[in-house]
């Protein structure tokens, strides 16, 4: 364990310092909205802050996202040396559920995915294995999901990448029709359910934490966890594709009051939507091995895991208290675990898990 306890801040994820910047740029992206009346499209000015950005385009509503894996892959890489796996494969899964598991948090369901890979030097695709893995497995997840693979960017960047490394990323455009599927908070309200939804493992945020303590311990990836498997491996179990619940949601009729994809400030992004409203936790999921590991190895406390990382719950819908069973009973449907875990109610804006007596206020969440 650290002999101090480590934050995520500390590991160069500083989200004080990052988010003020989203929200500076999503106000000079405003001014730009006017552009799409050339098309006789109008932005849907009330995304933006969300997941996905969102516009009307005739009878429907398009929506619009790009995201990154981030560094998940150093860790295959290194794991690459112990098992001889390259792991890429599961990277794609990683990178096509980042940007897609955002999408769908607006209603909208993915119809084409692009790639973008950017090198440190074009000699990385030399190994065929890898390279392989890394484009059979982006094809599979977009198969999975239903969604064209549409095109991509393989820029070398030589001296702004390590040119023993890849940045993955990529970007969708999805569809929300018919319009009334559209989800954006505007119908939260006391009394809602909120449906906890497992996660595959640590998805791939908080990555750059995790190969903090690697560097202090570099023995770490090789521990083998309480259920036999080695926790780098663990790390690398691919985030799960939300997709098919999210489609089969809608077409039961459910329209969600609100979604949530739970990656980046932790649980902190139950309370992401505009109302102001208490998002009260009663129950929670498990939190899988490797994160009980990574707080055991790095001294941190509740607040500091469930305000940085998912902790065994992937996605959350809040609907209808009546409605809450079938979300349940769907979620069971397409393979994934879900729980009741609270209720919206009336009171300032935050989130209360009550088992581990956290709250977390408006205040550590300025990403809008």
């Amino acid at each position: 364990m650290s002999q101090q306890p480590t934050t995520y801040a500390q590991t160069g994820v500083d989200y004080s310092a990052m988010d003020p910047v989203k929200v500076l740029a999503q106000k000079s992206a405003l001014s730009t909205a006017p552009n799409l009346n050339a098309f006789g499209a109008s932005e849907v000015s009330a995304s933006r802050g969300e997941s996905a950005y969102v516009w009307e385009d005739g009878d429907c509503y398009r929506a619009l996202v790009i995201e990154g894996l981030g560094t998940k892959n150093l860790v295959a890489d290194a794991m690459r040396k112990v098992t001889g796996k390259t792991y890429y494969d599961a990277l794609a899964q990683d990178t096509v559920a980042m940007i897609v598991n955002d999408l769908i948090v607006v209603g909208a369901l993915p119809q084409v995915v692009n790639a973008y890979f950017a090198l440190g030097d074009g000699a990385w695709m030399n190994d065929r294995e890898r390279a392989g893995d890394l484009v059979t497995g982006w094809a599979a997840a977009c198969n999975a999901i239903g969604a064209t693979w549409g095109g991509g960017e393989t820029p070398a960047l030589k001296g702004i990448i390590n040119p023993e490394t890849i940045d993955l990323g990529g970007s969708a455009v999805g569809v929300i029709n018919p319009k009334e599927r559209l989800v954006l908070g505007d119908k939260l309200a006391a009394g809602d359910a909120i449906i906890l939804v497992e996660s595959s493992g640590i998805h791939a945020n908080g990555i750059s934490f995790v190969r903090h303590l690697y560097e202090e311990n570099p023995e770490l990836y090789a521990t083998k966890l309480p259920n036999g498997t080695l926790f780098g491996e663990a790390i690398l179990t691919p985030t799960h594709l939300y997709v098919s619940l999210v489609r089969s949601v809608l077409e039961a009729g459910i329209v969600p009051h609100y979604m949530v994809n739970v990656t980046g400030h932790g649980w902190r992004k139950l309370m992401r939507a505009n109302a102001s409203f208490t998002y009260e936790i009663d129950h929670i999921l498990p939190a899988q091995p490797e994160f009980l590991h990574m707080q055991k190895e790095s001294g941190v406390d509740d607040a500091e895991m469930y305000g940085n990382f998912n902790m065994g719950v992937g996605f959350a819908f809040f609907v209808a208290p009546d409605q809450a069973d079938e979300v349940i009973a769907l979620a069971a449907a397409n393979g994934v675990k879900a729980i009741r875990g609270g209720t919206v109610i009336p009171g300032e804006k935050q989130v209360v898990i009550k088992s581990k007596n956290i709250t977390f206020s408006a205040e550590t969440l300025e990403v809008r």
